[in-house]
């Protein structure tokens, strides 16, 4: 992101999880608070653009969904194993915090304080309540630490918590996103996390990489460039290596069987859109 500005990549993910709510039906992530919060005026163009929309647009729709609610599918697992802390790295506009099912559960989002002042100002003007359960724990990477923004933020290290870090590795290089996964796993053996990751373009096929070109240019032209990749193997070695013992790693078929069978729109995810991790102590 630029410094001192709101990640424009955080309000292009926001505005396709609102365009699922508005185009797809069913709906594998429920979220009425998606539209509201990117605001009238852009929900409004993404009706005015409903039939323009391109299959690799649909795609990637599809996996803005489908990763949000994998999240919130292994939190509930979390939740019945007794993890009340839920931490989402680099929240965005994520409305999770906002419609929480967990009573019990507080909420952590960890965001560049440009990024969050911009999501206050958001929750404001489309009067969302900001229940008790919130933290906001604003983190300027480049001067501080994740565990020194969580710390100020009275998160409890000594209890286990779930992570969810969606859309940020592949911004991130390969070794500071295996020290994040680290930390997570080095603040309480039983933590655990979700994270969406890019393959190497050399292992897409040749529709696959004519979609990752596309997508690459796009983020670039935004001022923030894909530099992380990982082949499935060698990550998932080295989350054994670094602690974690249980690991579920799905490429696009095992989504699409998971959540997208039998659909009569035929919505579904690429394999040029990433794969998704769990990954637990």
């Amino acid at each position: 992101m630029i410094e001192g500005r709101p990640s424009r990549t955080a309000l292009r993910v926001a505005t396709r999880r609102a365009a699922h709510q508005l185009f797809d039906s069913p709906k594998v992530l429920d979220d009425p608070l998606a539209v509201r919060i990117i605001g009238r005026e852009i929900a409004g163009s993404l009706s005015r653009i409903a039939d323009r929309l391109s299959p690799s647009a649909r795609y990637m729709r599809a996996f803005m969904a489908v990763r949000a609610r994998f999240a919130e599918d292994e939190l509930a697992h979390a939740v019945r194993r007794g993890v009340a802390q839920f931490v989402i790295l680099g929240a965005g506009l994520d409305t999770f915090a906002y419609r929480n099912p967990f009573p019990n559960v507080r909420v952590f989002e960890v965001d560049h304080p440009a990024t969050q002042e911009w999501k206050r100002q958001r929750l404001h003007a489309e009067n969302i309540a900001i229940p008790d359960s919130v933290t906001y724990a604003a983190v300027d990477f480049n001067t501080q630490t994740l565990a020194d923004g969580l710390r100020a933020a009275n998160f409890r290290s000594d209890s286990p918590a779930f992570f969810s870090w969606l859309g940020v590795t592949m911004y991130l290089d390969d070794q500071t996103v295996l020290d994040t996964l680290r930390l997570i796993h080095a603040m309480h053996a039983e933590n655990g996390v979700v994270f969406d990751y890019t393959v190497p373009r050399h292992l897409l096929n040749t529709m696959g990489k004519l979609v990752f070109d596309a997508i690459t240019r796009r983020v670039a032209a935004a001022g923030e460039p894909f530099r992380g990749f990982f082949i499935p193997a060698e990550l998932s070695a080295a989350l054994q290596q670094i602690g974690y013992r249980h690991i579920e790693d799905l490429d696009s078929p095992a989504i699409n069987a998971r959540y997208f069978a039998n659909r009569r729109d035929n919505l579904k995810v690429a394999g040029a859109m990433g794969r998704l991790c769990c990954a637990r102590g």
